[in-house]
């Protein structure tokens, strides 16, 4: 069940909401659209489902133009951030509604709807009305009525965003599970790039309506093309600084260097991205470089610490496993896994990594 863009380009008056994009989405595997909110990534999944038309160019499903075929004709269900239930009927009714279109025994139904409520912990609240759930709960009654159908596209655009931190931990492990040996293509839309990774599969990287990158998600995370799509994988946001490389040494700031042999990139001047977990509070290999910045806001999140400092003029973040508590206005000393620097050259794009 292969979902592919082709020059695919979306116009709303003088705007441009999706710039002209080629992608072919991966059969059997999860397929992310990361970016940042109004990226461009419902409009995306709405064009794939066919609940907007292209300005131009086409969509392809398993091998067919599907192209303004409007979504009653196509076999797909769409889960929105924001849930979208029937308000009279019960949640099992609304879980089981798909299934009565399509004609499914009682047995068959009963069993199906059984096994999608206990997955999503809505078996003690199959009797009630969607006005008796909370947000979470009708948002699982939502995902259930998507995931119950045998859909030949499934397009989940932040499912998870309304669930509590236990429910969208268990549901990142078991969502990928249960699509394995469905024989559909799934589509699933997030803002946070920890999401992605957890996820697996492929990756699409989006921002301000164009896919910059697509790819198996580890590999975009760990060599983007450019630095745009950098930043789009990073989350805090990832730190950039223009170093130059001479005598064989990378030099930041004028303050601080270190070997460029791993490298392999000739002298000149390049736009160096570290992620903040490469940017700690405490050394975690001898060859790390130390820093000194002015500490402008430090937060502690769970088991990490996350400080913002100014690195003479550029703002920078650090995240450290641990609780580290440190007084804004500061000095403090900040050190750099060189071995996980990026370079990027002309155009911005990747030369290592």
């Amino acid at each position: 069940m292969t979902l592919a863009l082709k020059n695919v380009v979306k116009r709303v008056g003088a705007d441009i909401h999706v710039h002209d994009t080629n992608v072919e989405m991966v059969d059997g595997q999860f397929n992310i659209l990361l970016g940042t909110t109004l990226a461009g990534k419902t409009t995306l999944m709405q064009l794939m489902a066919g609940l907007q038309a292209p300005t131009s160019g086409e969509v392809w499903f398993n091998g067919k133009n599907v192209t303004g075929v409007p979504v009653q004709k196509r076999n797909v269900s769409f889960v929105h951030q924001q849930f979208i239930n029937y308000p009279h009927f019960s949640v099992f009714e609304n879980i089981a509604s798909p299934l009565r279109v399509a004609k499914y025994s009682r047995k068959d139904l009963d069993e199906r709807v059984g096994q999608v409520a206990e997955l999503l912990k809505l078996t003690p609240m199959l009797g009630r009305k969607p006005s008796e759930l909370s947000g979470g709960q009708q948002q699982r009654t939502a995902l259930a009525r998507a995931l119950v159908k045998d859909s030949d596209l499934v397009l989940l655009d932040e499912p998870l965003a309304n669930l509590d931190y236990k429910l969208r931990e268990e549901l990142r492990d078991e969502l990928p599970k249960l699509f394995e040996d469905r024989g559909c293509t799934v589509v699933y839309a997030t803002t946070e790039p920890t999401e992605a990774l957890l996820l697996g599969g492929y990756c699409a990287t989006v921002h301000e309506g164009s896919v910059t990158q697509f790819g198996k998600t580890a590999s975009v995370y760990r060599a983007p093309f450019d630095l745009l799509t950098a930043q789009v994988f990073s989350d805090p946001p990832i730190n950039v600084a223009e170093v130059k490389l001479t005598d064989g040494r990378f030099i930041l700031n004028d303050q601080v260097s270190w070997s460029a042999a791993a490298s392999g990139l000739a002298e000149g001047t390049y736009r160096m991205a570290v992620r903040p977990h490469f940017v700690t509070l405490k050394p975690n290999a001898e060859d790390n470089v130390k820093l000194e910045g002015r500490v402008l806001v430090g937060e502690l999140s769970g088991s990490e610490s996350v400080v913002r400092f100014d690195l003479n003029g550029m703002f920078w973040v650090s995240q450290s496993l641990g609780i580290h508590v440190i007084e804004p206005g500061s000095v403090s000393e900040f050190y750099i896994d060189t071995s996980k620097c990026l370079y990027f050259g002309e155009n911005n794009q990747l030369m290592a990594a």
